[in-house]
């Protein structure tokens, strides 16, 4: 059986539904399917905090318009724990603490049992704390207990129709921040200004990682020639967000680079 009837299957058996929807590929995925087997018996809630770049907030509020599924946009601050804040290593673990709580409090108001989330198998291929978190709180992860990769995600949101298919990875903009350095709005804020300058400039999947007053670039291999021919502008850009210094990482873009000290 086809992974995508398996997994229409396993949400059928719910009462109802709430997807924790990020706006990202995995939660939108999950939010499509959920809505087409549940109507209105399905909710996407998406957390807003400084943590989370506008860009996908205003993604997440045209992808549930589109679909038609009801959503919930709910305020939230990471920036209140102070576990949060000093960037442990298992820095994840206290956010989706915090996330899943939140997301309990509503679905109790909801009388709704169920909370979903788009962990999928190819997350535990990677440093991922805050899945434990969510384990621990019972968050369900259907993809997972279907069988389903990141790369499944993607082929079957093509074969849907879902434009976002090809969608460069997002996550948490504390990520680019190294463990260890206190993580503050201004952080975030210099982080999300930098990276929509380069997405303004046509670069697809990138990421700006801080250190102290250096920006490290990553971005695919492909597009480091042109990130060169418009060095100038990138410098400029960038230095009147507040880097004094901006360097190209030669390894390139990688999902979890901060997670490889731990690794070393």
């Amino acid at each position: 059986m086809h992974k995508l009837e398996k997994l229409k299957q396993k949400i059928a058996q719910k009462e109802n539904i709430l997807i924790a929807f990020s706006g990202g590929v995995d939660s939108g995925l999950l939010t499509k399917v959920a809505y087409d087997v549940l109507g209105e018996k399905a909710l996407a809630v998406t957390l807003d905090s400084e943590t989370l770049p506008r860009s996908e907030l205003e993604h997440a509020k045209k992808f549930v318009k589109a679909i038609g599924i009801k959503h919930m946009i709910i305020p939230s601050s990471e920036l209140q724990n102070e576990e949060f804040v000093k960037n442990p290593l298992n820095r994840c673990y206290y956010c989706k603490k915090e996330s899943a709580r939140i997301l309990k409090q509503i679905a109790a108001g909801k009388e709704m049992e169920c909370i979903a989330d788009g962990v999928n198998l190819s997350d535990y291929d990677e440093y991922r704390p805050g899945i434990k978190a969510c384990d621990e709180e019972g968050i369900w992860h259907p993809f997972v207990e279907v069988g389903i990769t990141k790369s499944d995600i993607r082929g079957i949101s093509k074969d849907l129709g879902l434009s976002f298919w090809t969608k460069p990875s997002s996550a948490c903009l504390s990520s680019r921040i190294p463990y260890g350095e206190r993580i503050t709005g201004e952080k975030l804020k210099m982080i999300e200004d930098a990276e929509e300058v380069l997405k303004s400039l046509g670069f697809s999947q990138i990421r700006v990682r801080k250190h102290g007053d250096i920006a490290r670039i990553e971005l695919v291999e492909e597009e480091m020639k042109k990130l060169l021919e418009l060095k100038e502008k990138v410098i400029k850009e960038l230095r009147g967000i507040g880097f004094d210094y901006i360097t190209v990482d030669l390894e390139g873009y990688r999902s979890g680079s901060m997670d490889e000290i731990i690794h070393e």
